[in-house]
């Protein structure tokens, strides 16, 4: 029998057979073509068998396999993929890929052709559709071969259908499941926290999470023996770092806000990619176990240790567990069982509080309170009770808290009440003293009118500086005895620390007691302090504040007062202000504004723009002044003079003066490499600057850092750095001259224009305020004060700038009185460093 082949082959074989048997051919001859006979037997069987095993191959591999041309025409198409596509072979042999994925873009093959070609197997994820218009997502592997000297493409699509649903399964149990999951990446950030977990932490759906790996805010990790574990030690960090199961770690997570001690046994298992040889991945599973660890001999021991226990309430069934701890605390011969047991061991006043606090914390409010009770012996003590929902929402049955044994500490207290109700130096009524008297007497049955009078000396702290603490404490006698004999009889007066006094009074038959007698204390401090030979003037800022419109308690009246008193400082000093409402929504301002001002360099709001500085002959720029601006997203665009006085006050002008340095001279670089040259760019400096940081290695390391030669940078400072502590302004001016730095006196004449210090400064150049240059050449005052200063830099050999020049007459002006340079809305306002450049 024949084996299966071509028709060319089949006449082949016919032909060598008849050869084969024919007698007229020598017998040699037939000898050998009896062996081509054979030989080609033996091929054609080959053939037929290593098609017969290819084609079983092909139909039993159980996923779809598709043979593919380069031009994406299908070569065949086994019996796993008819079923898939549910069409015959005689459908899709022949026919485009897109038969069986219709979605696929023209040029699909191309980038499969490009990966084989570089000995790579293409992979994609796409939905495959059968006969019927149905779908189902494949991921398709392709790998590429030749075929009869053409590039073709086997492609093997798996059936990704029961993997998404087991993936849908798996994370249905992951969110039913009561242990809590969570998954992170190599690197600690979070993938995926289950329900539990985030119910266990007391994260609310939708709340923020944490996504770098950290804890959630206000929560910390405890050990075992109760001191704080460092986040290298956590389960899921060990695992990632050691490579194996992490199992059955007992750790805290302690909440510091809610005080609450949450326990949990953590075990975390690190998951490996294939081919990983380290992990990519860490699964930590763990139970809440707080309730198993309440009775362990060791949070007992934890607890006797810190003098605390701990306690729960289930307020239905008015059943109390007490941890030993808790009732060792509350020394009763029988522990007790109920909340009513309790509350009949405290003082009658404390037990109503106690009640009222925990029928609060049933609507979901917590609370602290100090109680005092007594043992069954008959001895006092005092405890400090925290308590809140045990489910931490209003509704809850339980509350749990903790009960501190605070006897010793309260005793201590009660004893220096009675041993020091005095200041010991002016022999007032000390801190404590005076809030207990407050206390009485807004806290009687029948409380009267109360005013606070809450009074700071000016100028304390210069003169404790300057003159030493033996002035300060002799001021502070002096300015206690005026106050007694200013306040008489009608207040209580205590010194409520350092510099600062407070004067309380009745004002229920006299309405204007208070501010007689603020005009009283301020009259007392009219007259100057003497201290040996020197004599020196104190006033005071006084605020007032009345109960019950300005407060019903103490520290809400003494806060008030204090608001008042700031105030009262900040706008004149030696003088009284009344508390309103208005006053403290102005304050609110103020510090909701200082805020947002110190976060303004972190947030990226500052930027400068440039005013050139222009030679007044021939109009050519020959240097800029650094103008900062502050775009504010709730406050807008804001000008210096909103916010440099209120930087300087508050000392974030260091920060920020820092910052302005630092990107005038990254501009200066950048002019510099955009080939318009060195400009010289003129920066303001605060005082506080120079005498509060190191601004001379500051210079010297930007100057460094942007390879900027020092004559690059001119600092402006105000006039007031030529009276504070001149000895080390001379020594910080010398050491930014020998950098090369420019240096020059801001709006001179402005302010304390102190010539003595000005001729010993090495400084170079003076500014000529636009406060004088807006009246020439009309004003005689401001034409007068021009002519002063221009005398003053041409007599010492300073440079000179006039700035906020407007007009070509005040161009005219300066020119004709030998001022070189100016600038001002006459040439340009602040530019932005783009509209300089053009301008250069």
């Amino acid at each position: 029998m024949t084996p299966p082949g071509d028709g060319g082959n089949a006449r082949t074989l016919a032909a060598l057979e008849a050869a084969v048997s024919d007698p007229t051919l020598p017998d040699a001859t037939r000898v050998l073509l009896r062996e081509a006979l054979d030989a080609l037997h033996a091929a054609s069987l080959d053939i037929h068998h290593a098609q017969m095993r290819y084609r079983a191959l092909f139909h039993a591999v159980p996923d779809p396999v598709s043979v593919i041309a380069a031009d994406g025409t299908v070569l065949d198409l086994n019996k796993a993929g008819m079923a898939a596509y549910r069409r015959p072979r005689q459908e899709v042999v022949g026919q485009p890929i897109h038969v069986l994925n219709p979605d696929l873009p023209e040029d699909h093959m191309i980038p499969v052709m490009e990966a084989l070609d570089r000995g790579e197997t293409y992979v994609i994820e796409v939905s495959n559709m059968r006969a019927d218009g149905t779908r189902f997502p494949v991921e398709v592997h392709s790998a590429g071969f030749d075929l009869d000297g053409q590039r073709c493409v086997v492609a093997v699509a798996r059936d990704l259908s029961r993997r998404r649903e087991a993936e849908s399964r798996y994370h249905d149990l992951m969110e039913v499941i009561d242990k809590g999951i969570v998954i992170q990446s190599a690197n600690g950030a979070l993938v995926h926290a289950n329900s539990a977990a985030l119910r266990m932490l007391g994260v609310r759906e939708g709340a923020h999470v944490p996504r770098d790996g950290s804890l959630p805010e206000h929560w910390m990790l405890v050990r075992a023996d109760g001191s704080e574990m460092p986040m290298s030690e956590f389960p899921a960090m060990r695992a990632l770092r050691e490579g194996r199961i992490i199992g059955s770690v007992l750790l805290g997570l302690y909440h510091r806000l809610r005080r609450r001690l949450l326990w949990l046994s953590v075990t975390a298992i690190p998951h490996y990619a294939a081919g990983g040889d380290s992990p990519d991945q860490v699964l930590s599973m763990f139970s809440d176990v707080t309730d198993l660890k309440r009775d362990s001999a060791l949070f007992d021991r934890v607890q006797s240790l810190a003098s605390i226990g701990g306690w729960e309430w289930d307020r239905a069934s008015d059943r109390l567990y007490l941890t030993r701890e808790a009732a060792l605390i509350l020394a009763q011969a029988q522990h007790p069982r109920s909340m009513e047991a309790v509350l009949a061991c405290l003082q009658p006043g404390d037990g109503q509080r106690l009640r009222k606090a925990l029928a609060a914390a049933s609507e979901g409010s917590g609370f602290e309170l100090d109680l005092q009770g007594a043992g069954s012996d008959g001895q006092a003590f005092w405890v400090r009770v925290i308590g809140e929902s045990g489910s931490g929402v209003a509704g809850a049955t339980r509350v749990t808290g903790t009960l501190q044994d605070i006897t010793v500490s309260k005793q201590g207290e009660q004893n220096l009440r009675v041993l020091a109700r005095s200041d010991p130096l002016t022999g007032l009524l000390n801190r404590d003293a005076m809030l207990a008297e407050l206390g009485e007497r807004l806290g009687g049955p029948r409380p009267g009118p109360v005013a606070v009078l809450y009074i700071d000396l000016d100028r304390f702290k210069l003169i404790n500086d300057v003159l030493g603490h033996a002035a300060g404490d002799s001021l502070l006698t002096a300015a206690a005895d005026r106050l007694r004999r200013a306040v008489g009889d009608e207040g209580l007066i205590a010194r409520f620390g350092g510099d600062e006094f407070l004067v309380s009074c009745h004002c229920g038959d006299d309405a204007r007691r208070p501010e007689r007698l603020a005009d009283a204390i301020l009259d007392a401090f009219a007259v100057g302090f003497g201290f040996d030979k020197d004599e020196f003037v104190v006033t005071a800022s006084i605020g007032i504040a009345r109960s019950p419109e300005d407060g019903v308690d103490a520290q809400t009246l003494i806060q008030h007062a204090d608001a008042a008193m700031y105030e009262s400082k900040r706008r004149t000093r030696n003088g009284r202000l009344v508390y309103t409402p208005a006053l403290a929504q102005s304050q609110r301002e103020r510090l909701q504004f200082e805020t947002q001002l110190r976060h303004a360099a972190d947030n990226d709001e500052f930027h400068l723009v440039y005013q050139p500085q222009v030679d007044l002959v021939s109009g050519g720029i020959i240097g800029a002044e650094a103008l900062i601006r502050w775009r504010n997203e709730r406050l807008g665009e804001m000008r210096p003079d909103h916010f440099i006085a209120q930087a300087e006050g508050t000392g974030d002008i260091v920060r920020i003066g820092e910052w302005v340095l630092r990107d005038a001279c990254r501009q200066a670089a950048a002019w510099r490499d955009q080939g318009l040259g060195i400009v010289r760019v003129a920066v303001n400096v605060s005082y506080r600057q120079l005498l509060g940081s190191d601004l001379t290695a500051l210079v010297r390391g930007l100057l460094r850092e942007f390879d900027l030669p020092g004559e690059a940078l001119e600092l402006e400072f105000t006039e007031r750095v030529l009276i504070e502590d001149a000895p080390e302004t001379l020594g910080n001016f010398a050491a930014l001259r020998e950098l090369g730095v420019s240096l020059a006196i801001d709006d001179f004449g402005e302010g304390y224009s102190a010539l003595n210090y000005l001729r010993r400064l090495p400084i170079q150049g003076l500014k000529l305020s636009q406060l004088f240059v807006a009246g020439v050449p009309g004003n005689q005052s401001d034409v007068a004060v021009c002519q002063a200063v221009a005398g003053i830099a041409r007599s010492l050999g300073l440079g000179l700038v006039a700035e906020g020049i407007e007009n070509e007459g005040q161009r005219r002006f300066l020119l004709e009185l030998g001022v070189p340079v100016g600038q001002g809305f006459l040439f340009a306002p602040g530019l932005s460093p783009d509209e300089f450049a053009s301008r250069l």
